[in-house]
């Protein structure tokens, strides 16, 4: 299975830090975060990783050259200007195929395993599968719930917290209706769910949104947000 890690985001809540270093460069506990999801793709068995760039993206090239400090095959998607979460997969089509795939938000620190997710064979009808996690304190709505397997809307519950982490299939975003060069994968989700076509998995783990520069501060003093 392929992985795609979208990366061209501006961080601009992170600055001044990005005012002059991508958010996927930011060092977290000794090295940049996109080091972390590099080691563990490999050590999981992936092989071919696309990063999508655009805001400083040179500098992600430089860092993470062609992978092969890692045993990886990294391809590029350089974005004219960032197109959002779906529209970057919908810009890399050509490259991801037709085949399930990996997608991982560079912007979150978690151990979640890759491997099960690798493994996982999708029903005919299921677009994708989320890794959800229990909302963080600063956010007290999550983004989905569960309904035994199925991907809900959170409805009057907390719901839980998208992790970033999901394997979809590339259709979930060619067969969209409202497809466009920029829009985002959350918008595509909940119409993909209310056919019910996502399941999902709460994960219990380590996992942090590197979203704010007190969020940082807290993942460098060991904790994690929820």
């Amino acid at each position: 299975m392929k992985a795609m890690i979208l990366a061209a985001g501006l961080g601009k809540r992170m600055r001044p830090l990005t005012d002059t270093l991508p958010k996927p460069l930011i060092p977290v506990r000794g090295k940049p975060l996109i080091e972390w999801h590099l080691e563990r793709l490999s050590a999981a068995g992936v092989s071919q990783v696309l990063i999508n760039i655009a805001y400083l993206g040179q500098k992600i090239r430089d860092a993470v050259g062609d992978g092969s400090r890692w045993g990886l095959e990294v391809a590029y998607s350089e974005e004219p200007e960032p197109l959002e979460t779906a529209g970057a997969i919908h810009y890399a089509a050509s490259w991801l195929g037709s085949e399930p795939f990996l997608l991982v938000n560079a912007d979150v620190y978690t151990d979640i395993e890759f491997e099960p997710l690798l493994a996982m064979t999708l029903a005919e009808r299921t677009l994708g599968h989320l890794v959800l996690v229990p909302n963080p304190e600063f956010k007290a709505r999550g983004d989905f719930d569960l309904s035994c397997d199925l991907v809900t809307e959170a409805g009057d519950s907390t719901g839980f917290t998208f992790a970033g982490v999901s394997v979809l299939k590339p259709e979930l975003i060619s067969t969209y209706p409202n497809a466009r060069r920029v829009f985002p994968l959350v918008e595509v989700l909940h119409w993909a769910l209310a056919q019910q076509r996502l399941t999902g998995e709460v994960f219990r783990g380590r996992w942090s949104d590197v979203g704010t520069p007190e969020r940082l501060r807290l993942l460098g003093a060991g904790k994690m947000l929820f």
